[in-house]
């Protein structure tokens, strides 16, 4: 005859721990939510800790320990008191007006030539090697020509932004329109349709997410063109606030204006992410 043993508290609260924990493991990785913020900690955490150890060798160096403000603790204490100065909003407006009207241009210039070069072939054919040509000319080797035709810096640097901007957008928009199904160019010719109103109805929204999927790289070539082009003669912006810090010295202040531009960059990158989403028609599993 069997007897049931009588189960203590401690037992049960012993037997109730794995299971708990194998619950909320399992409520982990099964949310992709959840999955993901775990994920994102983890490589931040890895991300802080080859960062906290650069500081440290940095400031175990007596040849280097001068550098020690580049550390997470003092980058931190710096962002932290930029977090409440006015001056720190004032160049990411400066940047951001900058980049806003660079990328302005690039889009009113690529994606009409986009659509022409993915629309008709012999544009296509012509255009292929001197676009490849141009495309692999750094954006700032542009500068010097820049300074010279343009009559303010900051006109310069919008034209070095446009310049970086205005070939990912353009080949983008080209290859969305050569995706397009040419039936559905031929339902509309039969259906009497004209140029503008197949461009309106059928070209532009068939091509909406190659558009956006054109700016979000655009963003992160012109974001990276932005930096140093604000080098030059301008007293403001992103670029210019990293200049300021090295030539005063202050290294927590120059590696907090770093953690600022690579968060602006990755909110842009998210901004263009939703637009993509938004006005993609073709929903990925």
């Amino acid at each position: 005859m069997s007897t049931l043993a009588p189960t203590s508290p401690s037992a049960r609260a012993g037997q109730a721990g794995p299971r708990s924990g194998a619950r909320l493991a399992g409520l982990v990785f099964h949310s992709p939510w959840l999955s993901r913020g775990l994920y994102t900690a983890v490589g931040l955490a890895v991300l802080l800790a080859f960062w906290w150890l650069g500081g440290y060798l940095l400031a175990a160096d007596p040849a280097t320990a001068p550098f020690a403000g580049f550390a997470p603790g003092p980058t931190f204490a710096a962002l932290w008191d930029l977090v409440w100065s006015a001056s720190l909003y004032e160049a990411i407006w400066a940047s951001f007006y900058r980049l806003g009207l660079g990328l302005l241009w690039a889009a009113a210039i690529g994606v009409p030539l986009g659509v022409a070069v993915g629309y008709f072939r012999t544009l296509r054919e012509i255009t292929h090697v001197p676009f490849q040509f141009l495309r692999m000319i750094s954006p700032l080797s542009w500068m010097p020509i820049a300074v010279l035709v343009f009559a303010t810096w900051n006109q310069a640097i919008v034209f070095l932004i446009a310049v970086a901007a205005v070939w990912p957008i353009t080949f983008s928009t080209a290859h969305g329109v050569q995706r397009i199904d040419p039936l559905w160019l031929k339902v509309a010719r039969n259906m009497g349709a004209e140029h503008l109103q197949m461009l309106r109805r059928i070209i532009l929204p068939a091509i909406a997410q190659d558009i956006f999927s054109g700016i979000r790289m655009a963003v992160g070539v012109a974001w990276i063109v932005l930096v140093p082009a604000e080098f030059l003669g301008v007293t403001s912006g992103l670029g210019y606030a990293i200049n300021d810090a090295r030539d005063t010295l202050s290294y927590a202040t120059l590696s907090a204006i770093v953690v600022v531009i690579g968060t602006m960059g990755f909110l842009l990158d998210g901004l263009c992410l939703l637009l993509i989403r938004r006005f993609s028609w073709r929903h990925e599993a």
